[in-house]
């Protein structure tokens, strides 16, 4: 099945590259091209423009692609074949990812991707799948760590970064010597690192802590 592409960037040497792209791939067409997010809503609204994959700027001349992109999805949540928007930017910081992925993006790739990385890209959007930049993907990952470890901060305030690793591992069951092999310390080491939590934690034995641990998210 062909998948029919549809532009949405103010830079025409960049939709001229897309264009290009889509043009030597054999199982990809162009739909259109917009310069603004209000063009592309109202295109795709229309029915002047049917898209399967919507490739999304996220600085546009009248908004943003984010709202872009809510505006394009709102529209078509009732429609079975409702265009999926990949975001193709400039930029990769977290808050413009995330937001990206809010609003319903199925992919988010960084300007100056090759064009068979694009293609790539076009084709697991247009077949239901997700696709980030390495560079992407790296980000989230340490982003949902950070977001992870927020309410385990929070819970647990008085405890150091180490005596939190001790913590998790103490809920998922580790004896002193487990702990002490992953986290190559010594198990007199660990002991004290224990102490310190029960202390801090003021719970009595290891059952008490790991309940403490398990109800802020620790030992999963």
């Amino acid at each position: 099945m062909t998948a029919r592409v549809f532009v949405v960037d103010g830079h025409p040497l960049f939709r001229a590259g897309v264009r290009q792209a889509v043009e030597d791939a054999a199982d990809l067409e162009m739909a259109g091209e917009a310069t603004t997010g209000e063009e592309a809503v109202v295109a795709l609204r229309d029915g002047r423009v049917v898209a399967d994959v919507v490739v999304m700027d996220l600085l546009l001349p009248d908004c943003s692609g984010i709202e872009a992109t809510r505006a394009i999805i709102a529209e078509a949540s009732d429609e079975p074949d409702a265009p999926r928007v990949l975001f193709v930017s400039g930029t990769a910081e977290d808050d413009a990812v995330v937001a990206a992925l809010r609003a319903g993006a199925r992919g988010y790739l960084v300007k100056g991707v090759l064009g068979e990385e694009l293609v790539r890209g076009l084709r697991t959007v247009a077949h239901g799948g997700a696709v980030f930049s390495a560079a992407v993907a790296d980000r989230l990952g340490c982003y949902f760590s950070a977001v992870h470890e927020l309410p385990v901060r929070a819970a647990f305030p008085d405890l150091t970064a180490r005596e939190r690793e001790v913590l998790d591992l103490v809920a998922r069951g580790l004896s002193n010597r487990r702990i002490a092999r992953e986290l190559v310390l010594s198990e007199k080491t660990v002991r004290n690192h224990v102490s310190r939590v029960f202390a801090k934690l003021h719970v009595a034995d290891r059952v008490e802590a790991a309940v403490r641990a398990r109800d802020a998210g620790l030992g999963t």
